[in-house]
């Protein structure tokens, strides 16, 4: 997986306060409502896809393909919300970004018997462990995304450090997803740095 949040040199104050005061209005409020039924329709093929995998040991590449796209557009949205990214975020699971990159390599074949074990038992392996830290790392990022928020309206500059720890959360929570969601085998990693194999 590469997930990337471009670093801008300046970012627009205008924005950030549009974003604050009336972003409820014209980005949380559509975007919300269409992904509340573009989510369940992701759940529904979930299940299909489980059913897929059991039987043939693969996950159909038109899902998989839906599932990143849904990804996608939640971290296009999700780059506004803690701003480090400006401009609007683009509907839909097939548009792009030129702030926000999101590569998942497809699997050729993904693990039965690991998916089974995740099914009955990625709640206290997967979820248990990590939720534990990104709930502390997250009330620490909503420290920094505050503290964020005053610099770039006096100075027009987001702090390196705070963006690298903001997406470094998005990266994590995205790793955990795409384990839990059958898309990789490989078990997500404590960080949220990029790996290796990442860059």
């Amino acid at each position: 997986m590469k997930l990337k949040v471009v670093y801008q040199g300046r970012y627009s104050r205008a924005e950030l306060l549009l974003r604050t005061f009336l972003g409820w209005l014209y980005i949380y409020l559509p975007h919300g409502f269409l992904l509340i039924f573009v989510t369940l329709w992701a759940q529904i093929l979930q299940i299909i896809a489980f059913w897929a995998i059991l039987f043939t040991g693969k996950y159909p590449k038109s899902l998989f393909d839906f599932q990143v796209g849904l990804m996608r557009w939640n971290l296009r949205l999700n780059a506004r919300i803690y701003n480090i990214s400006d401009g609007y975020p683009a509907f839909g699971i097939n548009a792009t970004d030129e702030y926000t990159s999101l590569e998942v390599e497809y699997p050729e074949k993904v693990s039965r018997g690991l998916m089974l074990v995740r099914f009955f038992f990625g709640w206290l392996y997967v979820y248990i462990p990590h939720f534990f830290i990104l709930a502390f790392r997250g009330f620490f990022v909503n420290i920094l995304v505050f503290f964020a928020w005053f610099v770039v309206l006096f100075t027009g500059k987001y702090p390196q450090e705070f963006h690298n720890w903001v997406v470094g959360q998005l990266r994590w929570m995205t790793r955990v997803g795409l384990y839990m969601s059958y898309m990789t085998d490989e078990y997500p990693a404590f960080t949220g740095d990029e790996l290796p194999n990442e860059k």
